[in-house]
């Protein structure tokens, strides 16, 4: 996945509560099993006015004029609840989103967000809709700053908010290693020399 260290971007306010998972990418638009072209369902019943013509709804945020190269959101509470889908956070890290800032998270979305390169930021709501309202204004001119070295978010109006991770989690954003690679990093070793004695103790398993 890719590191997360430093990130300011153009945020973009979608504070209603509890958006499940199969709002950010509706179980239609899931074609493939791969991590590829689900960028084009996300929100699609919100960003498309006619989701099978694809034709854009004006008045969704997303595609507002001045929300263009959006990559930070800002949320509601219990963004990502629903359903175990990593689909969703597949497809927010291929629209290009790299934080989400909510006053809650669903559990599973959260942890698929940190498998995925997605620094997820819990806020209190009243933060989160002061930033909101920072931003709203002009979000090209007033981005949003994230730096997960000094665990700190600024806003456009100069106020810095603490970023509270657990140092696992925040390791694995600052590595850009999942587990699995975090894994193979540390027994890569242990695990060649055991595949190294069970194919001499089961020569028959490899053939």
């Amino acid at each position: 996945m890719k590191p997360f260290s430093q990130h300011t971007g153009v945020a973009a306010a979608l504070l209603k509560p509890s958006i499940d998972t199969d709002a950010i990418i509706p179980s239609r638009e899931i074609k493939t099993v791969g991590k590829d072209g689900l960028a084009e369902g996300l929100f699609a019943n919100w960003r498309y006015r006619d989701v099978a013509a694809r034709e854009p709804d004006p008045d969704f945020v997303l595609n507002w004029p001045n929300q263009r190269g959006t990559t930070v959101l800002l949320a509601g509470p219990n963004f990502g609840c629903g359903s175990s889908r990593e689909h969703a956070a597949w497809a927010l890290a291929e629209w290009g989103i790299r934080a989400i800032v909510a006053p809650s998270f669903g559990a599973i979305f959260f942890a698929n967000c940190i498998r995925n390169g997605i620094l997820p930021v819990v806020l209190p709501e009243p933060e989160v809709k002061a930033l909101a309202d920072a931003v709203s204004p002009d979000p090209q001119a007033r981005q949003v700053a994230l730096d997960l070295n000094r665990r700190e978010l600024k806003g456009p109006d100069g106020i810095v908010h603490a970023i509270t991770l657990g140092d696992e989690e925040r390791e694995q954003l600052l590595s850009g290693l999942d587990p699995i690679s975090r894994t193979l990093q540390e027994y890569v070793g242990r695990i060649e020399e055991f595949e190294v004695g069970d194919r001499g103790r089961m020569p028959w398993m490899y053939s």
